[in-house]
């Protein structure tokens, strides 16, 4: 109440008995102003009433605060409160009962509470002490005045005045005495013991925190020292890795037939990928009159008119999703697949219409062909499988089959862990396995299937890999150069480790032997069942029927405990006809586990994601494969951006659209070289190529690991950025496979560049021998798929859309079916 509140306005001293209010918890204050002109006015500050126990040491705020000015009522509440309340100053009584006996001269505490206000801009309050009727010098804490008392003797007075408030502490007992008394005395030597025993009891705790602190900084010393040793060796081994490893992979792989798919099913795993047996690979067999109506329907898709607007009908649905125009875009090239030249001449009229479309929506000339939105996109794509498997199989496919084996092999020849996919050697940062595995090379001499002794197979393998892992290895040694599809399958071949003449003990994955600690289930290793270097394995038919063990037999030592369970009684049996010995996951809740455990469980023991040094070192090692893998990279690369290469001339269907698309531009003014640089970019190596580095598949008969397609995942972004006119500015933050290869990508720029460049200074190609080029395709390739069958599938979409297509013309033709 002593904080003065000064108001402007006007017409002020027309206002009677004003007042400011204030109201807080439902209790309200207010206190009168005083009108000092026309214009001015100052009110003393309400107070505000806490009438709750307890009352809060920090700041309040009103809940209302306003002027009462007659009858204006839109001020009694202002919008927002401009004031904030302390709390007011309180001050403890002096001594026990409000008297102190003190000394002339000596300093006065008066101890108190909220004697500076926490409010911002270390704001203070005026104190003055009166001992009788003298002002003393202050020092103003946060809890305590000090005062130095006057030259007074006697019983004096204390006030305090602050603002427009008194407090009134007690009265000061002042006396003159020069000695000291027994009391004072014992006090003294009593208070200086204690000081004593506090000293010494402070320089023991610091001696024995310094000892814990020393003890403390020698284990963190010995912890960075043994952290600096592994860093010091996985940079060592990177090193020698990549010394050593690209000698090793190109050896590996010399004479390695190449397994190139068919025409037919190269096409259909771009065209229809996932499915393997599709509708238009078959004959139709359906009445003579829906025959009969398809072949009507093939003649009005011979029409170059009624394809278009059947074309832009669909496409002009809101239920016609992406996936739908992928799959007519599919059909129609099915369909077509005996007119090229026709379907080449309804693609460039799509192509055209998409880009005069895009133009007129405004936006961007760059983003054109860059996703599959349209029919004309991915009837782009199926146009270039088709007339680049030649090209394919007779220049481009050795490279990338190559990049393909020496990813593979690099990944195999370090742990990969079979359950989450993550494997020592990587080239991307979310499959690397970040921490260090134990592990071994062994080499085991292999029979193959149907084999006999003395036709062994030296194989390379991993202690740490699992059974399942192992006969993969060997299957891919025996049957080296064979397609995937017309080898043994591994989960169809039982692994059988041969020790001497009798002994033979079935490995598997999952048996009796299997550790399970809580419930961690881990996989079976050869470390597991201690399999040593030069070991006989065999692989032999998996079988349904008991499976003859000799009834005795000698295992390893550590598994001795486990023999009661693996030898045989007088029947014949075995760990196969057994299987499977653990109760399924699903039903027991354990979870399995190979050389990390996922890192969703909160398990962090020895051997789990947790117990590892700092991860990113182990980021060296995407450096020390990326070495390794160069040169097959660069060689793609080079076979691709190239036009004229290994003996292959550059295919006639890149020069020929790249010359339509430079047409268009030409046509509709386009003259800023990167986007003709997009288009073509977005055309061929985006519609074609990425998909065929990152789905090796399907162009050969093989099998893709998830590790084999992390990295070909990398290598096809790699090659996207080499094909960008952009400048991407990389930092310690960027993403690692654009740091992985950083400093190559301005070369490959320069490459893609020289190769568009060399492009169009090319001859251009007549629309006579292209068309003569299309026809001779066509009957290479008219037969591959069934034409009705594909027309078929097509109709579903004319008998989705009946409604929409009905206005088409020559509809009607078809009703019939």
């Amino acid at each position: 109440g002593s904080t003065v509140i000064t108001v402007t306005g006007t017409h002020l001293q027309t206002i009677q008995e004003p007042k400011v209010r204030a109201k807080y918890g439902g209790v309200e204050t207010n206190n009168y102003c005083t009108v000092v002109n026309d214009s001015t006015m100052t009110c003393l500050a309400p107070g505000l009433i806490y009438n709750k126990p307890n009352p809060p040491d920090g700041a309040l705020r009103p809940d209302e605060f306003g002027f009462i000015f007659d009858q204006v009522s839109s001020l009694l509440v202002l919008n927002s409160t401009p004031f904030t309340h302390y709390p007011n100053p309180t001050f403890d009584l002096l001594g026990t009962s409000g008297i102190l006996e003190v000394k002339p001269g000596s300093p006065i505490i008066l101890k108190g509470k909220n004697l500076i206000p926490p409010a911002p801009g270390n704001n203070r309050l005026n104190y003055t002490v009166l001992i009788g009727e003298s002002p003393c010098l202050l020092t103003v804490s946060e809890n305590q005045l000090l005062c130095d008392s006057p030259d007074l003797t006697g019983e004096q007075r204390v006030v305090i005045q602050v603002g427009g408030l008194e407090y009134y502490p007690g009265i000061l007992h002042i006396y003159s005495d020069n000695t000291l008394t027994l009391p004072a005395i014992i006090g003294i030597g009593a208070g200086g013991g204690v000081l004593l025993i506090a000293i010494i009891a402070v320089l023991i705790a610091y001696k024995r925190k310094t000892r814990d602190a020393d003890r403390t900084l020698k284990r963190l010393q010995l912890q960075m020292d043994n952290l600096e040793s592994r860093v010091a060796l996985e940079c060592k081994e990177a090193f020698a890795e990549l010394q050593t490893d690209i000698q090793e992979l190109t050896n590996d792989m010399d004479g390695v037939k190449i397994p190139f798919l068919e025409y037919r099913t190269y096409t259909m795993r771009v065209m229809f990928p996932g499915i393997e047996e599709h509708p238009v690979l078959k004959e139709l067999d359906s009445p003579a009159n829906v025959e009969k109506a398809l072949r009507l329907f093939s003649q009005l898709l011979n029409n170059k008119m009624f394809l278009l607007t059947f074309i832009h009908t669909l496409e002009a649905q809101r239920s016609f999703s992406m996936r739908d125009r992928g799959n007519v875009a599919s059909l129609l090239m099915a369909a077509l697949q005996g007119r090229m030249e026709y379907a080449t001449v309804v693609l460039k009229q799509l192509l055209a219409d998409l880009i005069e479309k895009n133009l007129e929506n405004r936006n961007h000339p760059k983003l054109l062909l860059r996703r599959t939105e349209s029919v004309a996109e991915k009837m782009l794509t199926n146009w270039f499988t088709f007339l680049l498997h030649r090209f394919l199989k007779e220049c481009a496919g050795e490279p990338l089959f190559m990049l393909y084996c020496a990813i593979k092999q690099q990944m195999e020849k370090g742990p990969i862990d079979a359950i989450t996919g993550e494997a020592r050697y990587s080239l991307s940062e979310d499959k690397l396995i970040r921490q260090q595995i134990d592990y071994k090379q062994l080499t085991l001499m292999c029979i193959p299937p149907e084999g006999e002794a003395g036709t062994e197979v030296p194989v390379k393998v991993l202690n740490c890999d699992t059974v399942t892992q192992v006969k993969d290895k060997l299957l891919d040694a025996v049957y080296k150069g064979i397609p995937f599809s017309q080898r043994p399958q591994a989960d169809d071949m039982d692994l059988e480790w041969r020790q001497g003449r009798l002994t033979r003990i079935i490995l598997q994955d999952e048996d009796v032997t299997t550790k399970i600690e809580s419930d961690w289930k881990r996989l079976n290793t050869l470390a597991h069942y201690q399999v040593t270097d030069g070991s006989l394995v065999a692989l032999v038919q998996k079988q349904v029927s008991a499976y003859n063990i000799a009834n005795s037999f000698t295992f390893t030592r550590s598994l001795s405990r486990y023999e009661s369970l693996l030898r045989t009684s007088s029947s014949p049996d075995s760990l196969r006809s057994r299987a499977p010995m653990i109760t399924p996951d699903q039903e027991t809740g354990t979870k399995l586990w190979h050389l990390v455990k996922n890192h969703e469980h909160s398990d962090q023991r020895e051997g789990d994601r947790g117990s590892k040094m700092v991860s990113e070192i182990y980021l060296t090692r995407l450096l020390a494969t990326k070495g390794t893998l160069q040169k097959f990279v660069d060689d793609l690369f080079e076979t691709v951006f190239s036009t004229a290469h290994r003996g292959s001339a550059l295919p006639l269907a890149i020069k020929y659209m790249f010359d339509f698309l430079d047409e268009q531009a030409d046509k509709r003014s386009i003259t800023d070289p990167d986007v003709r640089h997009t288009w073509k970019s977005n055309c061929l190596p985006l519609r074609f190529w990425v998909n065929v580095i990152k789905n090796p598949q399907f162009v050969f008969d093989i099998h893709k690991s998830s590790i084999t397609d992390a990295c070909l995942s990398v290598v096809a972004q790699t090659f996207m950025d080499s094909c960008s006119t952009s400048e991407h500015r990389l930092g310690k933050d960027s993403p690692s496979n654009k740091l992985l290869y950083a400093k190559d990508i301005p070369n490959y720029k320069s490459w893609v560049e020289r190769y568009y460049r060399d492009i169009s200074k090319m001859p251009s190609i007549s629309d006579q021998d292209m068309d003569a080029y299309l026809v001779e395709q066509s009957r290479l390739h008219g037969n591959e798929f069934n034409t009705l069958s594909a027309l078929n599938e097509l109709y579903f979409y004319i008998n989705k859309y009946k409604e929409e297509t009905s206005n088409l013309r020559f509809f009607q033709v078809t009703q019939i079916c």
